[in-house]
């Protein structure tokens, strides 16, 4: 299948969360012998910040992101495709290419929007009914998600979805694996994550409480945006942290903290793409509580449960090497069996199949 794919970025993970989910699963699609096409815009100084090349397994197309011709451009080249999927959170003419990907859809396609944050997208539409996202989705053939569980597939079912589901994120474990600990990021605990408005009051709360309440251990920040941030002295701040890193990063702290986006974790099943990439690595990790996580990871077996800072402080006080390297690896394990981008992109192509009957028997 030819598949053209308009998201954030394939190549630059810099102000970019899901570039992680984007290449997993993009080259687990292309492993499956699928043809896939990016077209991403020249944004935010991404284009500047490359992690990676163009890969062997799919093509890039940069498009600008001055007015629409760029964009235009790439539009009459997707429509050739089998597939055209638009990805949510862009950040450049995301409502004109939502509106525009459905108008080159040619029979027997398919539209399918990819919507790696749908608790924000549902919370706009149901706290702005106007929103002209809000008519477009019963157009598209298929609205995926890479989190939300059965809360987020009722939400757009209530918009009317022709079909909702949710692709998770998972492990590349080519991508992702344990390195040996690196002296730069060696610390009692590490979060890395940029710093964005629904997420600075919860890392506020889970992080850097816990370093006030464990202020003998040394804690690490990563992730763009936090140089302004008043920390506490016992945190250092490591800047961005390019993907080239990331699994240095998970390997060396005796644990590694997940906290998730405010509304991630009220709709619940919304596992972070650093779950899963953290557990490539065997790191030990605590994650803020949320609904389903026991569908990824087993609590107090596979990965530790905190409601607050002081609980994040504790854990990481009374935990013991041996016992950090039982969760590390059990939960390793765990995704390396379920929760793979072979395993999401298998799931994918079965949905694909049965979208592409109907499309042609419609």
């Amino acid at each position: 299948m030819r598949i053209a794919f308009f998201g954030s970025s394939l190549l630059s993970a810099y102000w970019n969360g899901a570039a992680t989910y984007y290449r997993g699963l993009i080259r687990a699609l292309h492993a499956r012998g699928h043809n896939i096409t990016f077209y991403e815009p020249d944004a935010y100084g991404r284009q500047e910040h490359r992690d990676i090349d163009e890969p062997e397994w799919a093509r890039v197309s940069v498009f600008s992101a001055e007015g629409t011709d760029g964009a235009s451009r790439a539009l009459e080249e997707a429509a050739g495709a089998d597939l055209i999927i638009k990805a949510s959170g862009i950040g450049i003419l995301d409502e004109w290419l939502e509106r525009e990907v459905l108008s080159v859809k040619r029979t027997g396609a398919l539209v399918a929007f990819l919507d790696v944050d749908a608790p924000a997208t549902l919370d706009r539409l149901h706290h702005f009914p106007s929103d002209p996202f809000k008519e477009l989705i019963p157009q598209y053939d298929l609205i995926l998600t890479y989190g939300g569980g059965p809360p987020v597939v009722n939400g757009y079912e209530s918009f009317q979805a022709r079909t909702c589901v949710p692709i998770y994120n998972a492990l590349d474990p080519d991508t992702h694996f344990r390195v040996t600990p690196d002296p730069r990021f060696e610390c009692d605990a590490a979060f890395l994550g940029n710093r964005l408005p629904d997420r600075e009051a919860r890392v506020d709360e889970f992080f850097f409480e816990a370093a006030r309440h464990a202020a003998g251990l040394n804690f690490i920040l990563g992730g763009s945006g936090w140089a302004d941030k008043v920390m506490p002295s016992n945190v250092r701040y490591a800047g961005h942290i390019y993907t080239a890193d990331h699994n240095a990063f998970n390997s060396s702290p005796a644990v590694v903290l997940n906290v998730h986006r405010e509304s991630m974790a009220r709709y619940g099943y919304s596992p972070a793409t650093r779950m899963f990439e953290a557990a490539g690595s065997a790191a030990c990790m605590i994650t803020d509580a949320f609904q389903g996580l026991e569908e990824f990871l087993e609590p107090n077996r596979e990965i530790l449960i905190a409601h607050n800072g002081r609980e994040v402080a504790e854990l990481t006080l009374s935990i013991t090497p041996s016992r950090a390297r039982q969760i590390g690896e059990a939960a390793r394990q765990r995704i390396l069996a379920k929760h793979t981008y072979a395993h999401r992109a298998a799931q994918l192509d079965s949905i694909l199949c049965g979208e592409v009957q109907h499309a042609y028997s419609a």
